[in-house]
């Protein structure tokens, strides 16, 4: 059983400690933080499912004013995982691994850390080959990582040359006060870095892309050009993704007309915080396209990346070294395309 340890108990961290307690072949040791934030108060008001180490000792006054209980600290914490999840905030990170090397644990950061942090730039479906047995292993970020879900879909299948995707991104997390637009747009120069990073995760596939910032907060929507080396029709398209249990494909005239649609249909389906770990595409948004194929995509970026980060524990920890195996392991796990049984 491979035990592991999430250091950071903020958007991502609490998903990433959900997903682990949900795998039968892994243990979750316990979760890490610096503060009594509002997800730690909660998680106190459910009865403490998870232990929580202190990520700073100087601050244990503040948990034992609130008598939140304390199983002991980060290091700790490291100590008695096999493998750490760093969902921290950018750059602190990068700082925590001098802790993970010096007990010569294995780790996995998520996106907003800086490439060099990892050996190895991951995602469970196009390079989970290059993950085992890594000790160091870097997430791609919620747009890339579901950006790449569907790209090397149809490159498995047909065989993607190139893409070109214009990003419409969420401009903060629900709940976020310290960033925002107001009735304003805000165009990013391009190439955007879901772009860039695709190519080194896929560096067979020409990737280019803008991204532009949108006020809301539920979600982002992606638009894909896709140009495969052999014509494909929007019926073979539309075949490779109902297939893929991490893309759920839906329908406009089903209801689903964009990213508030999804999230409040993810709510009605009782999933903990209205989560979705799968992608959507709508299908009366596929067009055929001289030499390829264009489509949409829904990004919901609280919760997207939680299964590959499952996957790459799978990979860092030589679980199975088959990649089919090890993402159906997690996929099972997290009840993923299930939808495709009903």
């Amino acid at each position: 059983m491979v035990k592991v340890g999430v250091v950071g108990y903020g958007v991502i961290g609490q998903r990433l400690a959900d997903g682990v307690a949900l795998q039968k072949d892994m243990e979750l040791v316990g979760v890490a933080d610096v503060t009594p934030t509002l997800a730690i108060r909660a998680l106190k008001e459910k009865g403490m499912p998870y232990s929580l180490y202190l990520g700073i000792q100087e601050n244990l006054s503040q948990f034992e004013a609130l008598d939140i209980p304390i199983a002991g600290t980060l290091e700790e914490l490291v100590q008695q995982s096999d493998i750490l999840l760093d969902a921290t905030s950018a750059g602190v990170g990068a700082k925590n691994k001098e802790l993970y090397a010096k007990y010569n644990k294995k780790a996995i950061f998520q996106g907003g850390e800086k490439d060099s942090v990892a050996d190895v730039f991951f995602h469970g479906y196009a390079n989970y080959e290059q993950g085992l047995g890594q000790q160091f292993l870097k997430l791609t970020s919620c747009n890339t990582t579901g950006l790449i879900r569907s790209v090397e879909c149809l490159d498995r299948e047909f065989g993607v040359e190139s893409i070109a995707i214009t990003i419409i991104r969420r401009v903060a997390d629900p709940g976020d006060y310290h960033r925002g637009l107001t009735n304003a747009l805000q165009i990013d120069k391009a190439p955007s870095h879901q772009a860039v990073d695709l190519m080194t995760i896929m560096p067979h596939i020409d990737a280019t892309g803008i991204l532009v910032h949108t006020p809301v907060t539920h979600g982002h929507i992606i638009t894909v050009v896709a140009k495969t080396k052999d014509k494909i029709s929007k019926e073979q398209a539309l075949d490779a993704f109902y297939k893929h249990p991490r893309i759920r494909v839906v329908k406009i005239a089903d209801g689903f007309q964009g990213n508030a649609s999804l999230f409040r249909y993810a709510r009605d389906l009782g999933n903990p915080r209205g989560d979705m770990y799968e992608i959507a595409l709508w299908e009366e948004a596929i067009v055929e396209i001289d030499g390829g194929i264009m489509y949409a995509i829904n990004i919901p970026q609280e919760a997207v990346t939680i299964p590959e980060s499952i996957d790459g524990i799978r990979a860092a920890m030589e679980m199975e070294s088959d990649k089919f195996a090890a993402v159906l392991a997690t996929n099972n796990y997290l009840e993923m395309g299930k939808w495709m049984q009903k």
